[in-house]
């Protein structure tokens, strides 16, 4: 779950919902056990730890947004496409993409376009999170 915190974030603008999407939602690994939360701000949202610690940041760009860590220091860019994002690392290396189709499912791939896992909205509101042979990795709500 620590590498996905942005797929709530990116599921809520990929699908055209404008800010606020949210303002505090919390995540859950398979099991249900809380692994971290998200407060929105006014030019993105930080990201927390189960504890309450604060993980780091992401600011919205012209492009996109930039993902910043715990100490302030840049660690991955997401600029937007004309159906999700492209994500790329602190040197400017493309590092996968997240892709929503009609029927509302976002789909994260790598960096050379395998499927790394899909995330779906219920009715409720709440994203469950798939990796790549559609086995639950967690939840958002």
């Amino acid at each position: 779950m620590k590498k996905n915190l942005l797929a709530l974030f990116i599921f809520c603008f990929v699908v055209g919902v404008t800010s606020p999407c949210f303002a505090v939602v919390n995540s859950y690994d398979q099991y249900g056990v809380k692994t971290g939360s998200y407060r929105e701000t006014s030019n993105g949202f930080n990201t927390y730890n189960q504890y309450g610690a604060k993980t780091g940041s992401y600011r919205e760009t012209s492009s996109g947004y930039n993902h910043y860590d715990e100490y302030g220091r840049k660690i991955e860019s997401f600029r937007k496409t004309s159906d999700g994002y492209n994500t790329y690392n602190e040197y400017g290396a493309k590092t996968g993409s997240y892709k929503t189709n009609s029927n509302g499912v976002t789909t994260k791939y790598d960096q050379y376009g395998r499927k790394t896992g899909t995330f779906k909205k219920d009715s409720s509101g709440r994203i469950t999170e798939y990796d790549q042979y559609g086995r639950k990795v967690g939840t958002y709500r």
